[in-house]
């Protein structure tokens, strides 16, 4: 069984996001192993330089490469990453498994982004769209499109 791993930074803080996620991970379950893995995020000042930023996301980068394997296969969510339809995506994920890829880890930065390191160690950087959204909210919206996914490639109806 495929195992996906979704490596984020921050935890979900709202209940409705939590809810969400949780119901996504259990209808997740008849298709793959699930695990969230949730890294501390660093606080941002408010006009924080390009520098202190960098700093940032380098801290929480480090956090969440010590959650990926050499052999995982890493799809950074980038918002100048690649756009992929969700039919796409289904296909992109039964090649992977088919080409032997049993762990692919999903990575959703913090508030400023992902690390120029995790962005680097990335093996697929997709793009959700030219859009900036909240991660929690991010968090949901990719599980959702896994979820999608699956049943794209069983056949299952979902509405589109």
């Amino acid at each position: 069984m495929l195992r996906i791993t979704v490596a984020c930074v921050g935890k979900l803080k709202e209940k409705y996001f939590a809810d969400a996620a949780a119901e996504y991970g259990k209808r997740l379950s008849r298709y793959c192993r699930l695990e969230i893995k949730e890294v501390a995020d660093e606080k941002t000042p408010d006009g924080a330089s390009a520098a202190e930023e960098e700093q940032i996301k380098s801290r929480e980068g480090g956090r969440i490469l010590k959650n990926i394997r050499d052999d995982d296969y890493v799809i950074a969510l980038a918002i100048e990453g690649k756009q992929l339809s969700s039919p796409e995506l289904a296909d992109k994920l039964v090649r992977l498994a088919n080409a032997g890829e049993s762990q692919l880890v999903f990575v959703i930065g913090g508030s400023i982004g992902l690390s120029d390191e995790v962005l680097a160690r990335a093996d697929l950087r997709l793009s959700f769209s030219r859009l900036t959204f909240p991660h929690q909210l991010m968090r949901v919206v990719l599980l959702e499109q896994i979820y999608r996914s699956f049943r794209i490639n069983q056949g299952e109806p979902y509405h589109k």
